[in-house]
């Protein structure tokens, strides 16, 4: 009897070994014939599973964003205490979560010369200021948010602030604290609630 292959967790262990590759030396580390060869395959066999190294790093990208997200439920709350959720689940506060910022990193260098990976990044943050915007307006309409700066700048700012914070957790881990990066979501939060 042919033996059966679960196709579905050889594509997890690859995904597995190439986000072990973009951790321990980044995404130069992760070659076709590196990850092949980490993940016990012949080099051409990875082409079973993924087409090539974009999609390969699409799934780690995917896996980062499930970790990201793990703890962001869109219904968790409304207005200032979802937006609070959300900015609290996009900060690099542990292991895991300054782990998957690195990824992240890795797949925005692709990106810029992969216009399919590009493509969807944008896609994953309008969805993402999407959700801001909803958290902004239910905020405003509980009376809780206050500021006269206009959502749509609000919004931009909070984008920037996490996805900022990620970078400088890696970059900058001497001027960067997961107590700093808290400390400036409370303020950008306790300025919603003043005019």
């Amino acid at each position: 009897m042919p033996k059966l292959i679960d196709h579905d967790k050889r594509r997890e262990h690859i995904i597995d070994v190439t986000w072990a590759l973009i951790v321990e030396g980044g995404i130069e580390a992760a070659t076709m014939r590196e990850i092949a060869t980490k993940a016990g395959f012949a080099n051409g066999a990875l082409k079973h599973y993924f087409p090539g190294k974009a999609e390969i790093v699409e799934g780690t990208f995917d896996r980062a964003m499930r970790i990201i997200g793990s703890e962001l439920n869109p219904d968790q709350g409304r207005g200032l205490s979802g937006l609070r959720a959300l900015g609290v689940a996009a900060l690099p506060r542990d292991a895991s979560s300054i782990t998957a910022g690195r990824v992240l990193m890795a797949y925005w260098e692709m990106s810029l010369s992969n216009t399919a990976m590009h493509d969807k990044y944008e896609a994953f943050l309008g969805d993402w200021r999407a959700l801001i915007l909803r958290y902004l307006a239910e905020g405003r309409t509980d009376g809780d948010i206050v500021t006269t700066t206009p959502d749509e700048v609000l919004a931009d700012e909070l984008i920037l602030l996490t996805a900022g914070s990620n970078v400088m957790t890696l970059v900058g881990k001497r001027y960067t604290t997961v107590a700093l990066v808290e400390r400036h979501l409370e303020d950008y939060l306790d300025r919603l609630t003043r005019r």
